[in-house]
């Protein structure tokens, strides 16, 4: 009977407040929740949505649930009805009510039983204070029970999500290659027509003179039948070392002009879901939260996104922040946690509403005596512990933090405005050394 109180009370529970239904409501997304439990919920979190599978609702005041509330106040009812019953139940060898419970043996008895050698020495309770005191104990494990269901719930729901992000990423990363390499199709396919009519070009214009000089030929060989045939001269025949000659290298040089490399470029799985990155994950801007999964690397209370880490070496990449109102820039530890608002292991510059600042874990945010910043550039020596940030229009040095990095560190791009933080490309040369 405990068993199926149980299971009966899980049917007819609310997620929040894990009891039975109190004036249900009923959303979009199929689930119901207690009036006052979605009320509280959403007033927390200052957004509407569904407390287990987290989709947004447009309404403010959902409709009641009546069907879910008949059977609640219905299975309530029941219940009340069993448990009188069960009250009232007589004993087996007596035919008494089973008022008392044997807390020795574990069973309901009779007065009588009470009394009987069987339970000499025993201690009893009276049966309805023993039922409380075992509904109670059924609560805490019913309770527990639903708060492990609930969290698997939720893992579910983000495992579905999960599975489903995955695809559209699969299939947005597939168009974007498809589209790339078409455009380098193209671009080889006009190329190879290109040469192609270049060489058919070369071509009709030495057979045609060769044609001339044969009809020219023709006419004189009378005049020349007592000579030696006149040689060929240099330059009739097809130049096949301009036409092959370094072929394969002259069109990949040819190629750099429309290809562009950058040095960093962004993690989408990294990127808070209220920031929007560019096709080409190049640019970052803030807007509408998004349906993202809850992985570990996405920052849940930084609005912010990261690229690709570093361990050694030197790097360098330029930022354009133009007039965004609300950026910061610069490096992010890999220890640093991305779910919590905890300290921040960030070395970075930054604007916002009181200017122009720099941060790091030993100085926090320092004042910096800077005008204008419209694009900048992120220097990184990681040997010598060095970190530097300059204005890229001017040329002028903004700040240097001196550090011995121990740990991954990350680019780390933070913003709060619609306008775009773009990590700019860098110009792509070609050279060919000569030594032996």
């Amino acid at each position: 009977d405990l068993l199926r109180d149980l299971q009966e009370k899980m049917d007819f529970c609310c997620s929040v407040c894990q009891d039975v239904f109190k004036d249900p409501v009923l959303l979009l997304c199929s689930h119901s929740f207690c009036k006052g439990c979605l009320q509280s919920w959403w007033d927390k979190k200052r957004i509407r949505e569904c407390p287990v599978c987290r989709a947004k609702s447009d309404w403010r005041d959902p409709p009641l649930n009546l069907a879910l509330k008949n059977l609640c106040q219905a299975f309530l009812q029941e219940r009340g009805q069993r448990d009188s019953l069960s009250l009232e139940a007589l004993c087996s060898l007596h035919s008494e009510k089973l008022k008392l419970f044997c807390l020795d043996d574990q069973q309901p008895v009779c007065v009588v039983c009470r009394d009987a050698k069987i339970h000499s020495d025993h201690r009893f309770r009276p049966i309805n204070e023993a039922a409380q005191d075992y509904r109670e104990e059924l609560q805490k494990s019913l309770k527990a029970l639903q708060d492990k269901l609930k969290a698997l719930d939720e893992v579910k729901v983000n495992f579905n999500k999960t599975a489903e992000h995955i695809k559209v990423q699969s299939q947005n990363t597939e168009r974007q290659i498809k589209e790339q390499f078409k455009k380098l199709h193209q671009f080889l396919q006009e190329e190879e027509e290109v040469r192609i009519v270049t060489l058919r070009k070369e071509e009709e214009e030495k057979s045609q003179m060769m044609k001339e000089k044969s009809e020219a030929l023709s006419r004189n060989m009378a005049a020349l039948s007592d000579t030696i045939g006149p040689l060929l001269g240099s330059g009739v025949l097809i130049d096949e070392s301009k036409h092959l000659g370094n072929l394969t290298f002259n069109i990949w040089n040819k190629m750099k002009d429309m290809v562009c490399y950058t040095p960093v470029i962004l993690d989408p799985n990294t990127a808070n879901s209220e920031l929007i990155l560019s096709e080409d994950l190049t640019s970052v801007r803030h807007g509408k939260r998004q349906s993202v999964p809850e992985n570990s690397e996405r920052f849940e209370y930084w609005d912010a996104v990261l690229g690709s880490g570093f361990t050694s070496g030197t790097h360098s990449w330029d930022v354009e922040v133009r007039d965004n109102e609300e950026w910061e820039v610069g490096l992010l530890a890999d220890s640093v946690c991305r779910q919590e608002f905890v300290g921040s292991t960030v070395w970075s510059v930054g604007f916002s509403n009181v200017g122009y600042r720099s941060y790091s874990p030993t100085d926090k945010y320092s004042s910096l005596p800077v005008k204008e910043i419209k694009t900048i550039r992120v220097h990184l020596d990681w040997d010598k512990g060095e970190l530097s940030f300059h204005e890229l229009d001017t040329n002028t040095h903004i700040h240097t933090f001196t550090h011995t990095f121990t740990e991954k560190l990350y680019p780390y791009l933070c913003t709060r405005d619609t306008l775009p933080l773009k990590i700019l490309p860098v110009k792509v040369s070609v050279t060919v050394d000569v030594t032996h």
